[in-house]
């Protein structure tokens, strides 16, 4: 069986033109592929028509992969590959495979001997971190907190109490709606000098980005709002 290879295709994150964030050579790949693997078909129709597919979109084999996908569906997307085609994976904003579902194949194309090809484009983790101040040696991701209050207050106090053991900066996500909340339960558990950075809309032109001591954040909340944002602790 010859199999082709599967291109890792950032986004950028948010609604401006790609060529904004994206390099040449991704671009020029993007308009190679006959086959897209994506979160959502809808938003992925719509960057590849403005990364310069547009007229060309109903020539494109899409399928799906989001958190809905079973093991079962993941395993039949090897049959995209077959006869040497290559294929590109899209998430919904950033990097794919990176607190996305996209994962799964990527990891069924190491099991398969597929090769995967990781292209640059931003990632609001990194961008995140790079800007924040903390500790940039030794970090961790650690995804979405529990949805529950009482479950998040204790996770976030693990991650405190971990981020002041290792002097490590922790980094978490929340669902743009829960933002508000995620933050209260910060400043409500964590302590006064535990640094906090806030980073939203990053790339964008009213992006946000601060760290500040929890005690100083008590003082001036800011209203995050509905808006795609990073959190990064260090105590």
């Amino acid at each position: 069986m010859t199999y082709g290879k599967l291109y890792l295709i950032p986004t950028p994150l948010g609604d401006y033109a790609p060529e904004e964030v994206l390099p040449g050579p991704v671009l020029e790949r993007i308009r190679t592929l006959h086959t897209y693997v994506a979160e959502e078909i809808r938003t992925a129709r719509r960057f590849l028509s403005a990364a310069g597919l547009k007229g060309h979109i109903g020539e494109i084999t899409f399928r799906e992969l989001n958190e809905h996908t079973t093991p079962a569906e993941v395993e039949e997307l090897e049959v995209l590959f077959r006869d040497g085609n290559d294929v590109g994976l899209v998430s919904e904003a950033g990097l794919p495979a990176v607190a996305d579902p996209g994962a799964q194949l990527v990891s069924l194309c190491h099991r398969l001997d597929i090769e995967v090809v990781p292209f640059t484009g931003p990632s609001s983790l990194m961008l995140a971190l790079m800007g924040s101040g903390l500790n940039g040696q030794s970090f961790a991701f650690c995804g979405y907190l529990p949805a529950k209050n009482e479950e998040r207050r204790k996770a976030l106090r693990e991650i405190e109490r971990r981020s002041a053991a290792l002097k490590q900066t922790q980094i978490f996500i929340e669902t743009p709606y829960r933002n508000d909340a995620m933050l209260t339960d910060i400043l409500s558990v964590c302590q006064d000098g535990t640094r906090l950075c806030i980073a939203a809309d990053l790339t964008l032109p009213d992006a946000f980005l601060k760290t500040r001591r929890i005690g100083a954040w008590k003082k001036n909340p800011p209203q995050i709002g509905k808006r795609p944002c990073v959190f990064l602790l260090l105590s």
